[in-house]
């Protein structure tokens, strides 16, 4: 199936508190202990489901003071997805860089202040960045590339400062047709993650 926005509706009334903030990674043929390891991460628990994932990570924050990022993994289809409720780490080229060597690897970012950032590495190489709210605005050795998929997968490239649900569903379907990973409330809901805290950046 070929991923569209349309797909992607749901997010906003199954799991509000985690669109409001997140980082979603992607990362292939590297298993969830290795992606822990890879971010120097201290596997400390397993969180089953989306709504419990929020509820420990906010906890975790409010424990370290943001002095550690709480990150929790799972596999799925051949790829780790690494999700951080009210996270980042993922989105940040000093960590995704290096948590792409060897393998390849897909990375969007959602703030409370509607900054977000969508991102593909290949062996360490940033090869794609984008704004879902620009996606016209756009650098990497495929950002020519990628003007038709953009257009499918549901991003308004004419059109600076679009809806941000829109973006943000736009973004998860393009990572879907990146990876093959189909993110669904089944998964949100059912999948058991491993659990860690990453040292600060």
């Amino acid at each position: 199936m070929n991923a569209t926005a349309a797909d992607y509706r749901w997010l906003d009334h199954h799991c509000p508190e985690f669109l409001e903030a997140y980082c979603v990674t992607l990362v292939h043929a590297v298993t969830p202990e290795e992606v822990l390891d890879r971010l120097r991460a201290r596997p400390e628990r397993r969180v089953t489901g989306i709504s419990a994932l929020v509820e420990a990570a906010y906890g975790a924050w409010r424990e370290s003071w943001g002095e550690s990022h709480f990150v929790a993994v799972h596999a799925v289809d051949g790829w780790t997805m690494l999700v951080e409720p009210n996270g980042y780490l993922g989105s940040l080229g000093e960590v995704a860089a290096p948590l792409s060597r060897g393998t390849e690897l897909v990375t969007h970012f959602r703030n409370v202040n509607a900054v977000d950032h969508f991102s593909r590495y290949v062996d360490g190489e940033r090869r794609l960045r984008l704004e879902p709210l620009f996606p016209d605005a756009r650098d990497g050795a495929e950002a020519d590339g990628v003007a038709a998929l953009l257009r499918e997968v549901g991003f308004d490239v004419r059109t600076e400062g679009g809806d941000l649900g829109a973006a943000t569903e736009a973004a998860f379907a393009l990572a879907e047709r990146m990876t093959g990973v189909r993110v669904t409330p089944r998964l949100m809901d059912s999948a058991t993650f491993l659990c860690g805290s990453a040292p600060g950046v």
